[in-house]
């Protein structure tokens, strides 16, 4: 006899630019899952809450967010987090700063994640981003010279020491 398993709840996923009055939640957020209210990426160290950003949201509930910068005619994703996996969070957040880089007639958008980071490698390849740079080290040198918070293991007991950058091309042209 085969058990039926019951339907996933759905949540409606609504992305918007983070609001002003949000500020205090978005640093506790980024803080909690990042040791400080800092990343970094490619040796530079970002402040998230003075990026621009965007909340996937359920009602009130956050689902997760993206924070992203543009430097000349690329888009750097510099933050990308869904709360709860596998319901479209990624997705939808992914998509729409997607969308607003191709807006701002951003060339290429790209982000830094670690070698541990094996779910993230496969969301964004599933997504049509390609591995551009492995920066071996890169992870072991921030932490030494830029933010010691970062752990020395991450998923599954993985030693975090390389970043590898990833990037889907937008428009034509150079790549």
């Amino acid at each position: 006899m085969t058990s039926a398993m019951p339907p996933a709840v759905a949540h409606e996923v609504t992305v918007r630019p983070l609001l002003q009055q949000e500020l205090a939640e978005l640093e506790r957020i980024v803080r909690q899952n990042w040791g400080s209210e800092t990343v970094v990426s490619r040796g530079s160290v970002h402040r998230v809450a003075d990026l621009s950003c965007l909340v996937a949201v359920d009602g009130e509930r956050w689902l997760g967010l993206a924070a992203y910068r543009f430097d000349r005619d690329d888009c750097e994703l510099v933050v990308l987090a869904a709360f709860e996996r596998h319901r479209g969070t990624g997705t939808a957040l992914l998509d729409s700063v997607v969308q607003i880089a191709r807006a701002a007639g951003a060339r290429r958008l790209w982000l830094v994640t670690t070698n541990d980071n094996t779910d993230g490698m496969r969301f964004y390849q599933r997504r049509g981003m390609r591995l551009a740079r492995l920066r071996r080290d890169a992870v072991t040198r921030a932490r030494k010279e830029l933010k010691p918070q970062i752990p020395l293991l991450g998923e599954s007991g993985i030693p975090i020491t390389d970043e590898l950058e990833f990037e889907i091309i937008l428009s034509e042209g150079d790549s």
